[in-house]
């Protein structure tokens, strides 16, 4: 038995899927449930599908995903990368028209520490020259 799938790696800051790309009918599973079960925003479903939709590959291939950490717009940007990266892996010509479209770009903004001596990041304590 040959089992020809491809699997990629997509990270959104604290987010990581992990997803194996197999022949069959379209079909997106994310943590053994249906993608418009684990996504019921339209437009989250829309940011998943977008890399299978420009190729018009979208009833092409299986997508089983394993999501792990952040919260569901990172997860669905970094499941976005990886259905992109894998579908690269497939056919190497598509990599053109993913990259100008900005589906291959890994967006490395996470949230900045936050620092001693400092309620956040960035702001600090309330001055008081009295």
């Amino acid at each position: 038995m040959e089992i020809n799938y491809t699997n990629a790696i997509g990270r959104r800051k604290s987010a990581v899927a992990r997803v194996y790309l197999a022949p069959g009918t379209g079909k997106i599973t994310i943590n053994k449930k249906d993608l418009t079960e684990y996504f019921p925003s339209a437009i989250l479903q829309y940011v998943v599908k977008q890399p299978l939709n420009l190729l018009n590959v979208a009833d092409k291939y299986d997508v089983k995903v394993n999501l792990d950490g952040g919260g569901f717009t990172g997860q669905s940007q970094a499941l976005r990368l990886a259905i992109a990266r894998a579908l690269v892996k497939l056919n190497a010509e598509d990599k053109k028209a993913l990259k100008s479209q900005g589906f291959l770009t890994r967006d490395s903004r996470a949230v900045e520490r936050k620092k001693p001596g400092q309620p956040k990041a960035r702001r600090r304590f309330q001055f008081s020259k009295r």
